[in-house]
């Protein structure tokens, strides 16, 4: 049944978790905290990574980062973080891993500020997702003027790793942004979801 639905190039010949993943998950609209903060820890993990590479290292993120618990992740110490950096189960970045916990720091002023980080993010869509009809992967940009901008802010309120292609990714599986193709079965179920 997988194979015969048509989806976005990306996702048409790949892994059952991955396929299962542009049916189920990407573009699909978050508006839970908890599970953006999930998107930007990975998605800052995946930075000059497969996608894959982070989905098949997702059950040791989530077991390692305390099931995206973004309280707990903030206090995460030192001691913590060393014992992460061992564990295979997760891209062994020191950076990306620093970035991690002090993003969770970041998280939580803005959480404070805008009461929820989604009330924040999704400001920089006008608080719905822009709509895409794009007929072929290679119309689908890697950055954004809104990405532009939400990395800037990000950027400056202390966040690492949010360059706008991070960003940009983030916004497409987050469903700020339907990028799916128009012939990709999962366009117009997306769409109606916004």
């Amino acid at each position: 049944m997988m194979a015969t639905k048509k989806r976005c190039d990306w996702a048409g010949t790949s892994s059952d978790s991955y396929i299962n993943y542009h049916d189920q998950e990407w573009g699909v609209p978050v508006r839970d905290d908890k599970k953006q903060f999930e998107f930007l820890v990975l998605e800052s993990a995946q930075a000059g990574l497969s996608w894959s590479t982070i989905l098949n290292k997702r059950d040791g993120y989530r077991r390692l980062f305390a099931d995206f618990d973004v309280n707990k992740v903030a206090r995460f110490t030192e001691k913590r973080i060393e014992k992460m950096l061992l564990d295979p189960g997760i891209v062994r970045n020191r950076l990306k891993v620093n970035a991690a916990v002090s993003n969770a720091q970041a998280f939580l002023k803005v959480q404070e500020e805008f009461d929820g980080f989604s009330n924040y993010i999704w400001s920089f869509v006008g608080d719905k997702p822009l709509q895409h009809r794009r007929k072929s992967q290679s119309e689908v940009p890697a950055t954004s003027p809104e990405s532009d901008a939400l990395s800037k802010d990000l950027k400056k309120r202390g966040f690492k790793f949010v360059g706008s292609t991070i960003i940009y990714a983030h916004m497409q599986a987050t469903g700020m942004v339907n990028d799916h193709l128009v012939s990709c079965f999962r366009h117009g179920e997306c769409k109606a979801m916004a």
